[in-house]
């Protein structure tokens, strides 16, 4: 194996001298500890490659983008101190080998799209311990992706079996900040889920225990509001089929992010350890629960889908439907989920076709084939989605948002020609004014234009 020892590192920028100006040696000092510590480490272990796994480089939602050309520069300008500046060469050949296993294991993974030369602080902060103690290495930047965990991990795998296959040492990086939600007064709105997550991934982290990591419910991520998660479960990746020492070096949030620095190294293969697999398989069996207690609009919109993608068919309106989805007509939203992550939602706000089932039919081919926010849904994910389906009243006009409940109405905001919709009751939106306010950033209406409002309630299916 040649990824010698993999480590979590978070990166706050005042944890650099020239931008924390003192604060952080007196916040965060098991933090700096640590960090220190790890990259004195490094320097014994004297890698020729160092990959960075970022989440705050250049992310497609399709598409794991790998650092382009052959060097990259950067600076902590954006936080106060321009003079703090990096500059690094790109391994181009182990960059090329991960492209090629990538291509080989059918992951959407290279250095295509943007040529971004400019080095984030994901990269940059945890860079800066290390160069303090050891320069004498070249780097490689991964960015996370839109995909699921399952992704992630044989991203993590193809990383190291292509340094293996051209026999780099090297030394993985997964740059990550936990739980943005710690506390009232941190910069962002304060989560009980935030603790509960960090807790979740320190004890995961601290045991080695990769397939806890992975059964994290997309819902408590979703609320810690984290932006790490899917780099450790990269570098979770790297040490499938092995067992794993693991040592958990620090954890602090005193600002309302967690900071956790952990290390780890292979002891050796150990086929039991086959975590993805596991995984998969736990998602197979829930999946498969979930679809045997479907009602007759969550299998109508599974069923269209799959002969969309299966036959490339559009279903016809089957037999032994309840009476009121032939009669009634309505609007009908279907939303898709991959392993607790959303995989596409389209719907009409009013009826367009002849009735509810109709509707169903062709919201569901839609919502896996033509949200633009994802990429067509290809027939091996099928096992792997969960449907919901909601069935929307006519649409009433209010007067302010006091007529308005999140739980109760979705909202309906206008400007012009301009339309915005968000549905009742979704997970992480608690008040009024959030729903609005995404309801206007959906329609690409400012805050400041007057618009008019409708509410409408759901029957939701799932």
């Amino acid at each position: 194996m040649s990824v010698i020892k993999a480590y979590t590192l978070p990166h706050p920028p005042l944890a650099v001298p020239a931008v924390g100006r003192g604060k952080e040696s007196k916040e965060i000092r098991d933090t700096l500890n640590a960090m220190d510590s790890v990259a004195q480490e490094i320097a014994r272990i004297a890698p020729e490659t160092i990959i960075y796994i970022t989440p705050h480089s250049t992310v497609y939602s399709d598409y794991f983008h790998i650092s382009a050309g052959a060097a990259a520069s950067g600076d902590l300008g954006r936080f106060g101190a321009p003079e703090v500046e990096f500059n690094i060469n790109y391994d181009t050949e182990l960059i090329d080998e991960i492209s090629r296993v990538a291509e080989q294991n059918a992951v959407a993974a290279g250095t295509l799209g943007e040529k971004d030369t400019k080095l984030d602080h994901g990269f940059t902060v945890p860079m800066w311990f290390i160069n303090n103690h050891y320069k004498d290495y070249r780097a490689i930047r991964v960015s996370q992706s839109g995909m699921a965990s399952a992704e992630h991990y044989l991203m993590g795998q193809i990383i190291a079996k292509s340094a293996a296959q051209i026999g780099r040492k090297t030394v993985v990086i997964a740059s990550s900040d936990l739980s943005h939600r710690l506390k009232e007064d941190a910069p962002y709105s304060f989560a009980p889920e935030g603790a509960q997550f960090d807790s979740l991934i320190t004890e995961s982290l601290e045991k080695a225990d990769f397939l806890s990591l992975l059964r994290i419910p997309g819902k408590i991520r979703e609320r810690a509001g984290e932006c790490g998660y899917n780099s450790l479960v990269m570098l979770a990746g790297i040490f499938d089929k092995q067992d794993v020492e693991a040592k958990l070096l620090s954890y602090e949030g005193p600002f309302g992010v967690g900071y956790a620095v952990a290390s780890f190294s292979s002891l050796g293969k150990n086929e039991d350890r086959n975590i993805l697999e596991k995984y998969i398989d736990d998602i197979l069996s829930e999946t498969e629960n979930r679809k045997n207690s479907e009602d007759e609009y969550q299998k109508l919109a599974r069923e269209s889908l799959e002969l969309a993608i299966r036959n490339d068919e559009i279903m016809p309106i089957p037999n032994g439907l309840p009476s009121s989805m032939l009669s009634d007509r309505a609007g009908t939203f279907v939303s898709i989920h991959k392993n607790g992550q959303l995989r596409g939602c389209i719907g009409t706000i009013a009826p367009t076709t002849k009735c509810i089932a109709s509707e169903i039919i062709q919201n569901a081919v839609s919502a896996g084939l033509s949200d633009e926010r994802f990429s067509p849904v290809a027939v091996e994910e099928l096992p792997f989605l969960v449907y919901k389906v909601d069935v929307l009243s006519a649409p009433e006009p209010i007067l302010s948002v006091e007529e308005l409940d999140v739980t109760r109405y979705g909202v309906i905001v206008s400007c012009g020609n301009r339309r915005g919709l968000l549905l009742p009751n979704l997970d992480g939106i608690d008040t009024v004014e959030e729903q609005v306010a995404i309801a206007r950033r959906k329609g690409g209406i400012s805050e400041g234009e007057k618009v008019k409002l409708q509410r409408f309630e759901v029957i939701r299916h799932g």
